[in-house]
């Protein structure tokens, strides 16, 4: 391993296969984050269609057109109705009416021989007639209409309603805004549900994407140097805390991009041989007030469960700047954020033995909290390699490639001064 992998590079993917509780693999597996299968799709885009046409039917369906009279009015055509030719007139109009039906709030003329050939009830009247307080005699007028000898009107009573169409008109539309919004927060909040707000995106990684260990490390050696004794924090850390000592509880890798930070965190986990999650500090940051904060309590949660463990932040400055720097307001959503992880690095109990390593190109927009002793003690510098060290990648990365044997890395190494791992990296490419 060389210093061509940059802090800036992606980390490796997790592992495909779910992790039982002694791995280290990350859960993966399934559809990726944002994908949906297309019968999904299919079933849901169904679903709304037909609960909007469900409305729709409802809402048609109870705003059909009613002549509204009075109570007395009705009883009044009633008596003037011929049962035995079965014709309304006056206000009713002209009508072949075979039954009465009465409802709720309603009085419909029935018209069956219409019926018959339109069974969608076309030639079906309705009349809107207001029972509250009927005037008195209007009650025993219409018994008596409805059955008087000789002029006997058929009636009938219409069933209750059912409240499921209305209870659907309310509500569908509520469910079909929740849908809509839970499709909208996957596809720009990433989550996978409403429920992950503040759920971590830190990845526990695969042993085999860490299992690197600092001999396969070049042109860092100073640094790979000041990291030994973190490793031995990491293996033994009964044996300093029975002297007394405190396991360090952050390391803070400074240095220009490309030099390889990100790589050496990795190195680290590799040698010591415990759980890795890496993450980059706008994972924390997002637009609802609180999620960030959730979030670092949730990664500190789970390093805690498996420790001893490395919590690897990369792009620090883009959790940790100096706060009261930013816009007029002061208190924003970045440092309750930060606010939260000062707290959780403050927090670990002297048996939890993990260890925070963030990576940062610009220390001077950090906030002070954050790098004094109890939270980053150590501060190691990860420079540009020297000649020597120079030298020493190119022959990393020349290794995997057929090259002339009148190459000479030697003067590669003197002519390519100030050249970081990345940039050795592209110029063997």
């Amino acid at each position: 391993m060389s210093m061509s992998d940059h802090d800036e590079s992606p980390p490796p993917k997790p592992a495909p296969d779910s992790p039982p509780p002694g791995d280290r693999r990350p859960q993966s597996g399934g559809p990726r984050r944002g994908e949906q299968k297309p019968s999904s799709n299919l079933f849901w885009f169904l679903m709304i269609v037909g609960a909007i046409a469900l409305i729709v039917f409802s809402v048609s369906n109870q705003n059909q057109s009613r002549e509204e009279v009075t109570f007395s009015e009705f009883v009044g055509e009633l008596e003037r109705f011929d049962a035995k030719t079965h014709e309304a007139v006056g206000r009713f109009k002209k009508s072949n009416v075979h039954e009465l039906i009465i409802g709720a709030d309603y009085i419909r003329f029935q018209d069956t021989a219409k019926e018959k050939d339109k069974p969608d009830a076309a030639g079906t009247k309705f009349f809107q007639v207001p029972f509250l307080k009927p005037a008195e005699g209007d009650v025993k007028r219409l018994t008596d209409a409805l059955t008087r000898e000789g002029q006997r009107i058929p009636y009938g009573y219409a069933r209750p309603p059912s409240e499921w169409p209305s209870l659907l008109a309310f509500f569908l539309p509520i469910l079909l805004l929740l849908f809509l919004f839970l499709i909208l927060f996957r596809r720009v909040g990433g989550a996978g549900t409403a429920m992950s707000f503040g759920r971590s995106r830190g990845r526990l990684y695969a042993q085999e994407d860490v299992d690197s260990g600092f001999e396969h490390v070049a042109g860092i050696d100073e640094a790979v140097e000041e990291l030994r004794e973190v490793v031995e924090f990491l293996q033994n850390p009964d044996k300093y805390q029975a002297l007394g000592g405190r396991i360090p509880r952050g390391v803070l890798l400074v240095g220009p991009p490309g030099t390889g930070k990100t790589l050496l965190a990795k190195a680290v986990a590799g040698e010591a041989d415990v759980p890795f999650y890496g993450l980059s500090g706008s994972d924390f940051v997002e637009m609802f007030v609180g999620v960030g904060a959730a979030r670092v309590r949730d990664m500190f949660q789970q390093a805690a469960a498996r420790s001893p463990a490395i919590i690897f932040i990369d792009e620090l400055d883009a959790l940790g700047k100096v706060r009261g720097s930013g816009m007029p307001g002061g208190h924003d959503e970045r440092e309750q954020t930060l606010n939260a992880l000062l707290v959780e690095m403050d927090g670990f109990s002297t048996e939890q033995s993990v260890i925070v390593m963030g990576a940062t190109n610009r220390p001077e927009t950090l906030d002070p909290a954050l790098l004094r002793p109890g939270r980053f003690d150590r501060h190691v510098l990860v420079d540009r390699p020297d000649i020597k060290g120079r030298e020493a990648i190119l022959k990393v990365h020349a290794g995997k490639i057929k090259m002339d044997d009148s190459v000479d890395l030697g003067r590669l190494a003197k002519i390519t001064p100030g050249f970081v791992g990345a940039d050795l990296a592209n110029l063997v490419n």
